[in-house]
């Protein structure tokens, strides 16, 4: 037994003291240093209620998992694979720059059904004496004068323990690298090693996922969506629990309304979806809010809004064969939405409703918000004009609200019905290009200014370097912005040419400006 091995082991979290610097052992032979650095590589570890499903319910929901990344990473590397194993998915890149591969964590750190993402080096195993050579490389520079602990799983039947592993391996570290010393409580670095029968990972880092299913994994849903702070976190969490989440706008607000929902529903989709199908479909509601003006008692209106847009709802999702509507709703926070009031509504559709936010502070639904990406677009937002009541009735009476509807003209919501728009969201942003006939093109213009609407997040990750001048302005501050740029020939850039080809079409037809889209 190692010197270091034998000090350590004396120590466990209960007794061990802050900090044990061990002196450099006579025992220990000298090794020669070598460049052990493998390719880089993940290990995706799944979601802790996946690995405990029956075989067949876990193979299924580990199958969509692994087709949900490769998704999502062949964008970022065509030749990345992706290999099953039985609690976790193994991702290979041959890719080595810094900025490609933060971009694949980041990816991966979006999509649901997993729990920790590890950047690992992986290795045959070596013998017991030989594994901290592996180690070495990746944590040498990150043990200098700071306390570690070295962490051990292991897997399969080998002539050693876990324990001597984390002795050998912090005995060598002792000696060959330039620690303060051992800490086995509340490390300053954990070196963490799994083994895996004949296989050794070495774990650069690790980062945190989203936890949940794998989108798709479960039935679909028809989420409305307003783009407030409520709606897009409630279709976010859907999407998390592995629905595949169709989103529907009722627009009472015109164009610029329509526009700013359609942006959310896009990230989300970019985001979060894994490139799953789901369509957007909006819905024509101006003739429907002007009726209720006009036929409803002023204290009704927000009740009885609400049951028409269920209504609507409900006969989509019947012809789109989805069994569940999602709403942001949560009780108490408007007066439409106390227990009473939400029990009339449901009232109108024997199809589940399903609130996510129900029991939620609004406080944290603004931090679950920001957490996802999502705040800014409630922020900037355009503002648009709905039913608001003086003295909205927070106690509505079923019967009472049934007499008055029988004031409204049904046919009304049989034309909304009818002039509903279903589009696939990846093709949102070809229809606004097309109705305005915006130029695409994969060069900058001489002359003209770009204008980086990325979100912050992907610009810090991959800064783009023209020849040209470029702007940096969010796409959900286009809307504010845009009226204030100068005259010229502008070229809207983003990473995947989705939301610059859905604002290029608004912001020419708003503005007049000579907008084009640049699509490298």
């Amino acid at each position: 037994m190692h010197y270091y091995g034998a000090v350590i082991s004396r120590f466990t979290p209960d007794t061990c003291p802050k900090s044990t610097k061990l002196a450099p052992s006579p025992y220990t032979r000298p090794r020669i240093e070598r460049n052990l650095m493998a390719p880089m590589k993940f290990l995706v570890k799944y979601f802790s209620e996946i690995a405990i499903k029956s075989k067949p319910v876990r193979r299924r929901f580990v199958s969509r998992l692994a087709a949900n990344l490769r998704a999502v990473l062949q964008e970022i590397d065509p030749e990345v694979r992706i290999q099953r194993q039985f609690d976790r998915l193994l991702v290979e890149t041959g890719q080595e720059d810094e900025k490609v591969l933060a971009r694949m964590v980041q990816a991966m750190r979006c999509v649901s059904g997993i729990t920790y993402i590890l950047e690992v080096n992986v290795h045959p195993l070596p013998a017991l004496e030989d594994i901290a050579d592996f180690v070495l490389p990746v944590y040498a520079a990150r043990l200098e004068g700071r306390h570690f602990a070295v962490r051990c799983k292991r897997s399969g039947i080998h002539p050693f323990t876990s324990i001597d592993v984390e002795r050998e391996v912090g005995g060598a570290l002792m000696l060959r690298g330039a620690p303060a010393g051992v800490r086995l409580v509340e490390p300053d670095v954990t070196v963490a090693l799994e083994i895996s029968k004949n296989t050794l990972y070495v774990i650069g880092k690790r980062h945190r996922g989203p936890g949940g299913y794998p989108v798709a994994s479960l039935d679909p849903v028809l989420s409305l969506i307003s783009g407030g702070f409520d709606s897009p976190v409630a279709s976010y969490l859907t999407m998390k629990r592995g629905m595949r989440t169709h989103f529907l706008f009722f627009n009472l607000g015109g164009r610029d309304h329509e526009i700013g929902v359609k942006e959310i529903a896009l990230f989300l989709w970019q985001k979060y979806g894994c490139n799953q199908r789901v369509l957007f479909i909006s819905v024509p509601f101006e003739e429907v809010v002007a009726e209720l003006l006009a036929r409803i008692e002023d204290s009704q209106m927000g009740v009885i809004l609400k049951r028409m847009m269920l209504r609507v709802a409900d006969r989509l999702a019947q012809d789109l064969e989805i069994d569940a509507l999602v709403t942001g709703e949560c009780v108490a926070q408007v007066s439409s939405q106390t227990l009473r009031n939400l029990a009339v509504i449901d009232q109108v559709t024997e199809r589940l409703v399903i609130r996510p936010l129900i029991t939620t502070d609004k406080e944290e639904i603004v931090r679950m918000a920001a957490a996802i990406g999502t705040e800014q677009f409630a922020a900037n937002m355009p503002e648009y004009c709905g039913v608001i009541s003086v003295n909205p009735t927070t106690r509505a009476r079923l019967g009472r609200v049934q007499a008055m509807e029988k004031n409204f003209d049904m046919a009304i919501l049989d034309r909304a019905v009818a002039g509903a728009r279903q589009t696939r969201i990846d093709r949102l942003a070809q229809e606004e290009l097309e109705r305005e006939e915006v130029e695409v093109l994969s060069v900058p213009l001489a002359g003209s200014t770009v204008i980086d609407i990325r979100h912050p997040d992907e610009v810090e990750l991959c800064p783009l370097e023209l020849p040209v001048p470029v702007l940096r302005i969010p796409f959900y501050e286009l809307h504010n912005r845009g009226p204030a740029l100068a005259a010229g020939t502008y070229m809207l850039y983003c990473g995947k040419g989705v939301m610059s080809r859905l604002h290029a079409g608004h912001l020419q037809g708003t503005t007049g400006l000579d907008i084009k889209v640049y699509a490298p």
